[in-house]
């Protein structure tokens, strides 16, 4: 049920957060990431990466996307990247995104 609840329809498309996280987890400088919608005044809904780098990796703004590049369709790539130190996760390990929303 949680996961359902985070389907991102960005103009009238449906993006799968869970697409775009393996993207992110194919990347050897990403030690985790996850991705959700926040409000965009164009699209109701924008894809934003929430990223935790591995210690040393000099990824930015512009890595990250290019990540996506030829990947996916562009419509889906998210809008917003964020870099974070680590992710707010429950006792049994899995990301609260409710959290995260709240830091966005």
């Amino acid at each position: 049920m949680g996961r359902s609840n985070d389907l991102i329809i960005s103009g009238g498309e449906n993006v799968y957060p869970a697409e775009l996280e393996n993207v992110l987890a194919d990347c050897p400088q990403i030690a985790e990431a996850a991705v959700l919608g926040i409000e965009d005044a164009k699209w109701g809904e924008a894809a934003c990466a929430v990223v935790v780098r591995r210690p040393g990796a000099r990824l930015d703004e512009a890595g990250v996307l290019a990540l996506f590049a030829d990947r996916i369709a562009r419509f889906k790539h998210p809008r917003r990247v964020v870099f974070v130190d680590e992710l707010p996760k429950n006792a049994l390990g899995k990301v609260q995104k409710g959290e995260l929303r709240k830091l966005l």
